[in-house]
């Protein structure tokens, strides 16, 4: 913190130190108290500097790296953009050169990301385009640029340098950008094709179409809707308790989860 105070104190800006844990963003109330906090900061001029609290941070609740906190913290604040810095100039295609702009991050997007990780920190480009995704499906833009250069933050922030990863043109209320990103993810679905096209039609989640669950789950808990390839689609908050898929199964037209608590990804 004091060497970032070096670079702000010349232009009179405030610092505070901000070390988050993962139920600060899992805990919908902890997370608008931080939300409120960090607004009120912003308001008075000052700059919090954010990074996990790694003293008192559960080790099966951490975040993956920074790229997710950083991810967090601009869905769950309103952001319209976020820049992830890294040791190279962008995402790099097979020849090795950047790829200037990504409009979709896709499975074929993915696919450009370098297995090796950062010198710097514990995710790779990987972990950036997968949070950049997130970013990018929340209604955020994305640059992926390289930290070395003269201005190259100010040059990220204009579309100058590096990757950009496009904002997908959806919108998304702040709670269920919430649920989207912040909660903790309690269980995983898989559903039917029927109950696949009713989700994508803003319909509710019924017992009947839900194929398998991997673990038990409570009312208001969270999780993630796969079809039966697995390939997880929505979010969503449960509206009972599951506990056994045949005993759910007997009720007709029993709801899991509300059309208005479920996120589409």
């Amino acid at each position: 913190l004091r060497t970032y105070s070096t670079y702000f104190k010349p232009f009179n800006i405030a610092l505070a130190q901000s070390l988050c844990e993962r139920q600060h963003f899992a805990n919908r109330a902890q997370f608008l108290q931080l939300k409120d906090t960090y607004q009120e900061l912003w308001k008075n001029g000052v700059i919090p500097v954010a990074n996990e609290n790694d003293v008192v941070s559960n080790k099966e609740l951490k975040f993956s790296d920074n790229d997710e906190l950083a991810t967090l913290i601009a869905v769950g604040f309103g952001a319209e953009q976020i820049l992830f810095s890294t040791s190279v100039p962008g995402v790099l295609d097979a020849e090795g050169q950047v790829v200037p702009e990504i409009p979709v991050i896709d499975k074929d997007a993915l696919g450009l990301a370098r297995r090796d990780k950062s010198t710097v920190g514990l995710g790779g480009m990987t972990s950036k385009l997968n949070f950049a995704r997130l970013a990018n499906q929340m209604g955020i833009q994305a640059v992926i640029f390289s930290m070395h250069g003269t201005d190259s933050i100010l040059k990220a922030v204009r579309g100058e340098t590096g990757t950009i990863c496009r904002a997908q043109s959806k919108r998304v209320s702040s709670r269920n950008k919430w649920l989207a990103s912040g909660s903790l993810i309690k269980a995983l679905v898989k559903i039917d094709e029927g109950a696949v096209i009713a989700i994508q039609n803003r319909k509710s989640l019924l017992a009947v179409g839900i194929v398998e669950i991997n673990q038990s789950m409570e009312t208001g808990e969270v999780f993630q809707i796969a079809n039966e390839s697995g390939e997880v689609f929505a979010v969503a908050k449960a509206k009972i308790d599951v506990s056994d898929l045949e005993a759910i199964h007997k009720k007709k037209n029993l709801a899991i989860a509300h059309a208005d608590d479920i996120v589409l990804l």
